[in-house]
């Protein structure tokens, strides 16, 4: 288990039932391998929702609106239309660069993992991009380290909404609906 993940763990005690997921399937509909600590926060968590506000997507999840793969299709399809309008984020630009979603909020923001030709899933650092906006923010860590930092308050956005995190933390894991 990763320190962020451990991390996490005491903020949010984890659900008694883990879940199995069939990680070769989920990454050959996406085309890519996922980060380590991804697969272990979707083991321990599941496709869930954090202080009623941010949603972690699982690749298969019970609620259809929070699959990965699905969110995926979704947002390369969005955002290749948008880079007709839009200046691409200085961090897309190089050949080959895209982002990938992991996250979303009931505001309409969207969290990506930043994903460069030939580097590692566990070296991808996340994007944030705002709801029907041009604004992006770049932040230097992993999926479940943006996750811990954005929970203790450690990391700020100025895109996610003010009042994440709360001050007594929710956690749900996504059923199906």
């Amino acid at each position: 288990m990763t320190a962020s993940l451990e991390q996490l763990a005491h903020i949010i005690h984890p659900p008694a039932q883990p879940r199995g997921k069939d990680w070769d399937s989920a990454e050959q509909a996406l085309g890519i391998q996922l980060p380590s600590d991804f697969k272990e926060l979707i083991h321990t968590y599941g496709g869930s929702n954090w202080d009623d506000y941010l949603y972690v997507l699982e690749p298969g999840c019970p609620n259809d609106n929070y699959d990965l793969i699905e969110w995926e299709d979704q947002q390369a399809e969005a955002l290749d239309g948008l880079w007709e309008f839009e200046k691409r984020p200085t961090e897309l630009e190089d050949e080959g660069t895209r982002v990938i979603p992991w996250a979303a909020t009931d505001n309409g923001e969207c969290l990506y993992w930043l994903v460069r030709p030939g580097q590692h899933p566990d070296t991808w650092t996340i994007m944030v991009n705002e709801a029907r906006g041009e604004r992006w923010e770049h932040f230097s860590c992993t999926c479940t380290q943006f996750l811990v930092a954005a929970l203790i308050g450690d990391l700020r956005s100025e895109i996610l909404c003010s009042r994440f995190p709360l001050t007594v933390h929710e956690f749900r894991q996504l059923q199906a609906v």
